[in-house]
């Protein structure tokens, strides 16, 4: 199987609005190639865009397990856990990802948006 031709399919399928043919396409590929980060990130991202939150937090954790410092991650898993209606588990991620890369505008927003939930939660 040549795995770079597939990963450019799947990134295709992903960028024209299919994450699950994308997810399809990925699967097989991280299986072969568990230390692939790209890849892996982008089977997240399908996940993600797929609502299949539980896969996408798996395949982020272990990208963080892999790279403590991978913010983008971070930032990831902090929306799939908060769109798993667990802000207080988002809250980690959401303000690592912010720390590293305080520049980012997204990641501020995400922040913000759980820290008001997990107050008001109080």
């Amino acid at each position: 199987m040549d795995f770079l031709a597939e990963y450019r399919r799947a990134t295709m399928f992903f960028e024209a609005g299919d994450p699950t043919g994308a997810a399809r396409l990925l699967e097989p590929i991280v299986a072969a190639e568990p230390g692939n980060a790209s890849v892996r990130q982008l089977l997240a991202r399908a996940y993600f865009q797929s609502a299949q939150l539980s896969r996408a937090e798996e395949q982020l954790r272990e990208l963080i397990d892999r790279d403590p410092s991978d913010h983008y991650a971070h930032h990831v898993l902090g929306r799939t856990l908060e769109r798993l209606n667990r802000p207080a588990d988002a809250l980690r991620h959401l303000r690592i990802a912010a720390a590293m890369h305080s520049h980012n505008d997204d990641y501020a927003t995400a922040l913000r948006r759980v820290e008001s939930r997990v107050g008001a939660g109080r």
